[in-house]
C-alpha cells in the first residue's frame, strides 16, 4: 500500500469493501437476522422462568409480623393481582375483536386498491403487533405482585425482578418483529412475481398492519387508563382524602388495569408500529438503488440493525448490575438511565462494523445520483442513536422533580393550581425548543449525506436501543402496579416506601421514553414521506400550489382535532366513573360494603371501546379522501402539516402532563417543606394539575406519534391508487 498513491489506496480499499459486502450471501444475512433474534427469545424465556420462580410465600424466613398475619396479606396481595389480570385479559380481548373486525374489513380495501402481497403483508404486521402485545401485558401482569413481594424483603430484589419482567417485553417485541418481517420478505420472495422495489413496497403493508394496531392500542389503551386514573383522582383523593391505591376506592383496580393497557400494550405496539415502520421504509429505498440491490446484506441493512439491537439489548443486561448497583433508593433511577447509556455506547461500534462490512465502499441511490459512501450511513444512524438519548435526556429535565422546571411548578402551586397549570403549559412549549433543534440537524445532515435513506436510517438508530428503552418502558407500570398492591394488600409502610421509590424512577425513565417514541416517530414519518413522494410521482412540494397549501392547513389542524376528541373521550368516562365511585363511597364508607370493582371496569373498558372510534376514522380516512379524492399535492399537503403539528404538540403534551405528576410527587415527599404535603391547600392544588395532565402526557400527547406515522404509512401503502386519481399537474382528476 505504501507504494500505492493515495487514489489507488482508496480504490484498493473501496474494491476491499464491496468484497466483504459480496461475501455475505444470502445465508450469512439471514443467520445475522435469526441467531440474534432467537437469542433474544432465549433470553426473554430465561427471565420469564426466572420470574415465575419467585414464590409468593410471605418471606417466612425472614419477615416479622407487624400488623396482620401473612397469610392473609400474601392472599390479599394473590386476589388483587388475579383481578387487574383478568380485567387486563377482559379489555384486550374486547379490544382485540373490533380489531380483527377492523382487519377484515381494511384487508378487503387493500385488495381492492392494492395487491395481494400488501394484504398479506398487512395481515401479518397486524398480527405480531397483538401477539407482541398480549405477551408485554402477560407478564406485566404476572410480575407486578412478585416485585411488591420483593420489595417486602429489600429494594434490590424487587428492581430486578421489575427489570427481568420488563425485559421480557422488551427482547420478545424486537424478536418477534425481526423474524417475522424476515419470514414475510423470504416467504413472499418465493412465491410473488413482484421485484425489487415494488416488492418493498408491498412488504410496507406489514408496517401498515403494526401501526393500525398500534392506533387502537394508544387511544383505546389511553381513554381506559386514564378514565380510570382521574375518576379514582377525583373521588377518593378530592372528595375522601383517600391514598392513591386505597383498597376502598372503587376504581383503584380499573386503575391499576390501565397501567397495562395503556402503558404496556399501547406503548409497546407504538414502538412496533414505528420500528416496522422505519424498516420498510428503509427497506423501500434500498431496492431503489442500482448499486444495493444486487447486494443482499446491503439491501437487508435497515433488518440488520434492528436485529443487532437485540443482541446489544441483551449484553446491555448482563453489564447494568455491575456498572450500576442498586443498593439505595438514590441508585435505582441512575440504573435505569444506565442501561440506556449503556446500550447507547454499546451500539455505537456495532453499527460502524456492520456498516462497513455490509455496504459498498461507495454507491447511488439513485440513477445518476451523487456517490454515497458507507460511512456516510453509520454517521445516519448514529446521529438517531444520540440524538434520540438526547432527547430523552431533555424530557427528562422538564419532567423530573430533581430539576428546576417541575420544582417552578410546586412553588407556584403554593398559590393556586390555576398558577400551576399557567407555568406547566409554559414548561411544556418550551421542551419543545431542544428536541425539535436536534430532530432538524439529524434530518439536515443525513438527508444531505443519504438523501431520504439517510433519514430512514437515523429513525433506525433512534429504535436501535429499543430492547432496552421497552424494557425500562414496563419497568414502569410494573413497579406501579406493585405499590398499588402493596397497599390495598396492606403490606407495611416501608415496602410501599420502596415501591414509590422504584415507581418514582419509572416515572421519570417512562418521560424519556415518550421523547424516544416521538422523535423516532417523527423520523419514521419523514421517511415514509419520502418513499409516497417516489411511489406517488410528487417531485416538489411547493407550498404556493394551492392544492398542497389546503391540504396543509388541514393536516396542521388533524393533531389539535385527534386530541381534542380524545381528551373529550377521558373526560366523559372519568365523569361516568366518578358518579359511579360517588354512589358507591356512602355505603363503603359508612357501611363497610365492598368496593364493586368490576362496575368501573366495565365503565372504562366500553368507553374506551366505543371512543377510539372516531378518532381512528379521522387518521384512517383523511390521507385517503385528501389522495384520491384532491390529488397527490394534496395528500402531500396533509402528511407535511400533519406531521410537523403533532411533533410540537406531542412534545408539550406530555411533557406538560409529566411535569405535573412529578409536581405532584415532590410536594406530596415533603419537597416544599412539612407544611406543604399531603393534605396540605398546594398538594390539593398539585392533584388538579396532575389530573388535567394525566390525558395530555398519556392519552392524547402520545397517540400524536400515530397520527404522524399511520397517515404516511397510509399515503405510501395507497400510493399508486392516489397517483392514479391525480391529473398531470397533481390536482384531483375530476378537474
Amino acid at each position: 500500500l505504501k507504494l500505492l498513491g493515495s487514489a489507488d489506496q482508496r480504490s484498493l480499499r473501496g474494491q476491499r469493501l464491496t468484497i466483504f459486502a459480496a461475501m455475505m450471501d444470502d445465508t450469512t444475512v439471514t443467520s445475522l437476522i435469526i441467531a440474534p433474534a432467537l437469542i433474544g427469545l432465549a433470553w426473554s424465556a430465561k427471565e420469564a422462568w426466572a420470574v415465575s420462580k419467585v414464590k409468593i410465600d410471605g418471606h417466612p424466613d425472614i419477615i416479622v409480623l407487624q400488623k396482620a398475619d401473612n397469610a392473609d396479606i400474601v392472599q390479599q396481595m394473590k386476589t388483587i393481582a388475579k383481578t387487574i389480570s383478568e380485567g387486563a385479559v377482559s379489555f384486550l380481548m374486547a379490544e382485540y375483536l373490533y380489531m380483527a373486525v377492523y382487519i377484515v374489513f381494511f384487508s378487503g380495501v387493500l385488495m381492492f386498491f392494492t395487491d395481494w402481497e400488501t394484504t398479506v403483508s398487512f395481515i401479518i404486521g397486524a398480527i405480531t403487533s397483538i401477539l407482541c402485545g398480549w405477551i408485554g401485558m402477560q407478564i406485566a401482569v404476572y410480575t407486578n405482585v412478585r416485585t411488591a413481594h420483593e420489595c417486602w424483603k429489600d429494594l434490590a430484589s424487587g428492581f430486578k425482578v421489575a427489570i427481568q419482567g420488563g425485559c421480557v417485553m422488551g427482547l420478545s417485541l424486537v424478536s418477534f418483529g425481526v423474524l417475522a418481517l424476515w419470514l414475510l420478505v423470504f416467504i413472499l420472495s418465493k412465491v410473488s412475481d413482484l421485484t425489487d422495489e415494488k416488492f418493498y413496497e408491498a412488504i410496507a403493508g406489514y408496517g401498515l398492519g403494526g401501526s393500525s394496531i398500534a392506533l387502537f392500542g394508544r387511544v383505546g389503551g389511553g381513554i381506559y387508563t386514564k378514565a380510570a386514573d382521574v375518576g379514582a383522582d377525583l373521588s377518593g383523593k378530592n372528595e375522601y382524602g383517600l391514598e392513591e391505591d386505597d383498597y376502598r376506592n372503587p376504581a383503584c383496580i380499573a386503575d391499576n388495569v390501565g397501567d397495562n393497557v395503556g402503558d404496556i400494550a399501547g406503548m409497546g405496539a407504538d414502538l412496533f408500529g414505528s420500528f416496522a415502520e422505519s424498516t420498510c421504509a428503509s427497506l423501500v429505498l434500498a431496492s431503489a438503488s442500482p448499486d444495493l440491490k444486487t447486494i443482499p446484506c446491503a439491501v437487508m441493512y435497515p433488518v440488520l440493525i434492528s436485529s443487532v439491537g437485540i443482541f446489544v439489548g441483551v449484553l446491555t443486561l448482563l453489564l447494568y448490575a455491575a456498572c450500576y448497583p442498586v443498593k439505595e433508593m438514590q441508585s435505582v433511577e441512575k440504573a435505569l438511565k444506565g442501561i440506556l447509556n449503556i446500550s447507547t455506547v454499546l451500539m455505537t461500534p456495532v453499527v460502524v462494523t456492520l456498516s462497513f462490512y455490509c455496504l459498498p465502499a461507495e454507491f447511488v441511490m439513485e440513477k445518476d445520483g451523487a456517490q454515497v459512501k458507507w460511512w456516510y450511513c453509520a454517521l445516519s444512524v448514529m446521529l438517531g442513536l444520540w440524538s434520540g438519548l438526547l432527547i430523552g435526556y431533555v424530557t427528562e429535565y422538564y419532567t423530573s422533580h430533581s430539576y428546576k422546571p417541575v420544582r417552578e411548578i410546586a412553588e407556584t402551586q403554593k398559590q393556586s393550581a390555576a398558577t400551576g397549570i399557567i407555568y406547566g403549559l409554559a414548561l411544556g412549549y418550551l421542551s419543545c425548543i431542544i428536541p425539535v433543534l436536534s430532530l432538524g440537524i439529524t434530518v439536515l445532515v443525513a438527508h444531505t449525506l443519504c438523501g431520504m435513506f439517510g433519514v430512514a436510517l437515523s429513525a433506525l438508530g433512534m429504535l436501535g436501543t429499543m430492547t432496552m428503552g421497552l424494557t425500562i418502558d414496563a419497568y414502569g407500570p410494573i413497579s406501579d402496579n406493585a405499590g398499588g398492591i402493596a397497599e390495598m394488600s396492606g403490606l407495611p409502610d416501608e415496602v410501599r416506601t420502596k415501591t414509590d421509590c422504584l415507581d418514582a424512577a419509572g416515572n421519570t425513565t417512562a418521560a424519556i421514553g415518550k421523547g424516544f417514541a416521538i422523535g423516532s416517530a417523527a423520523l419514521v414519518s419523514l421517511a415514509l414521506f419520502g418513499a409516497f413522494c417516489v411511489r406517488a410521482n410528487v417531485e416538489v412540494v411547493d407550498i404556493l400550489d394551492p392544492w398542497v397549501f389546503t391540504g396543509l392547513l388541514f393536516g396542521a389542524m388533524m393533531p389539535y382535532a385527534f386530541a381534542a376528541m380524545t381528551m373529550k373521550s377521558v373526560g366523559e368516562a372519568a365523569n361516568d366513573m366518578v358518579k359511579e365511585c360517588m354512589e358507591q363511597f356512602p355505603k363503603i364508607m359508612n357501611e363497610g360494603m365492598q368496593p364493586d370493582y368490576d362496575k368501573c371496569i366495565k365503565i372504562s373498558t366500553q368507553a374506551s371501546l366505543r371512543e377510539m372510534i372516531a378518532p381512528g376514522l379521522l387518521v384512517l380516512l383523511s390521507p385517503l379522501v385528501a389522495g384520491i379524492g384532491f390529488g397527490k399535492n394534496a395528500c402531500a399537503g396533509l402528511l407535511s402539516g400533519a406531521l410537523v403539528s403533532s411533533v410540537q404538540l406531542a412534545i408539550s403534551m406530555s411533557n406538560s402532563g409529566g411535569a405535573w405528576d412529578n409536581s405532584k410527587k415532590y410536594i406530596s415527599a415533603g419537597g416544599l417543606g412539612k407544611n406543604f404535603v399531603k393534605g396540605s391547600e398546594a398538594h390539593k392544588n398539585s392533584v388538579t394539575g396532575d389530573t388535567v395532565g394525566d390525558p395530555l402526557k398519556d392519552t392524547s400527547g402520545p397517540a400524536l406519534n400515530i397520527v404522524m406515522k399511520l397517515t404516511a404509512i397510509i399515503s405510501l401503502v395507497f400510493g399508486t391508487a392516489i397517483l392514479k386519481h391525480s391529473n398531470a399537474s397533481g390536482g384531483p382528476a375530476w378537474l
